[in-house]
C-alpha cells in the first residue's frame, strides 16, 4: 500500500506561514516526520500561500528534496504550477491531478509524457462527480485510454473514484468502494487506484475513526494507494493489519514493527 503524505499543503496554517516566510525548517521537519512514519511519496501543494505560486512551488519542491529522498506528487489545480514543480523534481513524480475534462486531460497527459511522470486521474469531468459506478467507469476509461495512447504505462496511471464526505453523501460510499474494484478491470495489467482519504471524514466529529475504517474497507476492495496522514499511527496500524489479513505479507507476532522496518 502506497501512502502519500498529505501534510505539505498550503491549506494548513503552519505550512502556509512557512511558504510565505521561506522557512525551510518547518517544511523539512514535516517531510522527514511523514517519511519516518511510513509515507513513501509526499504530496506537495502550495495552496493559497503565495501570490507567485509558480515560484513558490519550485521553492517548496526543492526544499522538500533537500530533506528527503522520496518521489513527490505535484498537486495543484493550475497546470503552470504543476509544470513548475515537475521541472525541479529529482525522482519520478506524480501529477495530482487531472479529470476527464478533455482540455485538462490532454494538457496534463502531455506534461506527464514530457517529464516522465505518473498521472492521477479523478473520475469526474466538466459535469461534476457522477452518482453511479458506470459513469465513473466511463470517465476512468477515458483517462486511461488517453494516457495509454500517449505512451504512459498503466503502472504510472492512478485512478481516483473520488471519495465524498460521509456526512453529506453517505449513500455514495458503497458505490465508491465498488468503483475501486471495477476500475481495476479496465485494462490488463490494471491501472492503480488511489483516494484522498480525509475527504470522507470532512465535517465529522470523529475524523480519525472514519478515516481508518474507510481505509481498511477500501483496501479490501482493491485500493492501491491513499493520500493520507501517516502521522496517524492508528491509521497506519490499521492499514498494515488489513494488508496482513489479505495475505500480502507473512505473519509474525511483531508484524507491525517488521512492516515498518521493511520500508
Amino acid at each position: 500500500m502506497l501512502i502519500i503524505g498529505e501534510r505539505i499543503n498550503g491549506m494548513f496554517k503552519a505550512v502556509r506561514k512557512a511558504i510565505e516566510t521561506k522557512d525551510k525548517k518547518i517544511i523539512q521537519d514535516i517531510a522527514k516526520n511523514q517519511v519516518a512514519a511510513g509515507a513513501r511519496m509526499l504530496d506537495v501543494n502550495v495552496g493559497p500561500a503565495a501570490a507567485d505560486d509558480v515560484a513558490a512551488m519550485q521553492w517548496l519542491v526543492e526544499t522538500v528534496q533537500e530533506a528527503v529522498d522520496v518521489p513527490l506528487a505535484i498537486d495543484s489545480a493550475k497546470p503552470p504550477v504543476i509544470k513548475a514543480g515537475l521541472k525541479v523534481c529529482k525522482r519520478k513524480p506524480l501529477i495530482n491531478s487531472t479529470t476527464g475534462e478533455a482540455e485538462k486531460l490532454n494538457l496534463l497527459v502531455g506534461l506527464a509524457k514530457e517529464y516522465n511522470a505518473g498521472l492521477l486521474g479523478l473520475t469526474m469531468d466538466e459535469k461534476g462527480i457522477p452518482n453511479s459506478i458506470q459513469a465513473r467507469m466511463e470517465i476512468g476509461l477515458r483517462i486511461l485510454a488517453c494516457a495509454m495512447e500517449a505512451g504512459l504505462a498503466t503502472d504510472d496511471i492512478y485512478l481516483d473514484p473520488v471519495f465524498l464526505p460521509v456526512k453529506f453523501g453517505q449513500a455514495q460510499i458503497p458505490i465508491i468502494l465498488q468503483t475501486i474494484r471495477e476500475l481495476k478491470t479496465l485494462s490488463d495489467p490494471p491501472p492503480k487506484t488511489v483516494c484522498g482519504l480525509s475527504n470522507t471524514s470532512q465535517g465529522c466529529l470523529d475524523r480519525p475513526m472514519i478515516n481508518r475504517t474507510i481505509l481498511v474497507m477500501a483496501i479490501a476492495w482493491g485500493l492501491d494507494s491513499a493520500i493520507a496522514d501517516p502521522l496517524d499511527k492508528d491509521l497506519m496500524d490499521a492499514m498494515i493489519s488489513a494488508e496482513l489479513l489479505l495475505n500480502k505479507f507473512i505473519y509474525c507476532d511483531s508484524y507491525l514493527t517488521a512492516y515498518r522496518k521493511a520500508f
